[in-house]
């Protein structure tokens, strides 16, 4: 699988959509930093800098990386634009229709179905130690694998529908300082009149700069 970790946002660990760059320099989509910005004091999700919403622009290097780089869909080998492989691989034909679909959490969601993966803790891929939650999987590595140059499968990243169980991190200890120092979760579950206001907010601060 092509890596384009430096194209991928660090709260949805998918390719960046709408990617809007906050005064730290972090990236994130824009429906991403939504709860951040909705706060009374805004943090970045990856170093918790404070930062203020109308400091917030367009990444339009970033946007213009992802429209003139090309990936190929895991399916069918076809390549393509970044900007257009997410929507390309979520309707290929050759899809394996077997793994779980992603779908929204809504507040009536129903309880979840036994194949979906667990996404709740983690076996550490190094030493084996189990049942890890995200903070304490993170500091596990940090502390007691941080000087290990072994290749290995990031279980975050393969628990999500669009993980890729054969995808290995050439540097893991970076992979997951940038990526997984939050709780995943922390960042779903808005109603959409929330949503909508927080989006109406975004749009109108940009639009001010």
């Amino acid at each position: 699988m092509d890596d384009f970790d430096d194209l991928c946002c660090s709260v949805c660990l998918d390719i960046f959509e709408k990617p809007l760059r906050v005064p730290c320099k972090h990236v994130f989509c824009m429906d991403c930093i939504s709860l951040s910005m909705a706060l009374a004091e805004p943090k970045c999700p990856v170093c918790r800098t404070v930062f203020n919403p109308r400091s917030v622009h367009t990444a339009t290097d970033i946007q213009a990386r992802i429209s003139n780089t090309e990936g190929t869909c895991q399916w069918c080998v076809k390549k393509m634009s970044l900007s257009k492989l997410k929507q390309h691989s979520m309707q290929c034909s050759k899809m394996d229709k077997k793994m779980p679909q992603f779908k929204p959490v809504a507040p009536t969601s129903q309880p979840c179905p036994s194949n979906v993966p667990n996404r709740s803790t983690f076996q550490c891929p190094y030493c084996g130690v189990r049942n890890l939650d995200c903070p304490s999987f993170v500091q596990h590595c940090l502390t007691h694998h941080s000087t290990s140059n072994a290749k290995v499968v990031c279980p975050i990243c393969t628990s999500m529908p669009w993980g890729d169980p054969h995808r290995l991190s050439a540097n893991f200890i970076r992979h997951l300082s940038l990526r997984h120092r939050f709780e995943y979760d922390t960042f779903v579950d808005f109603s959409k009149h929330e949503q909508e206001m927080i989006e109406e907010a975004i749009k109108a601060s940009l639009q001010e700069q």
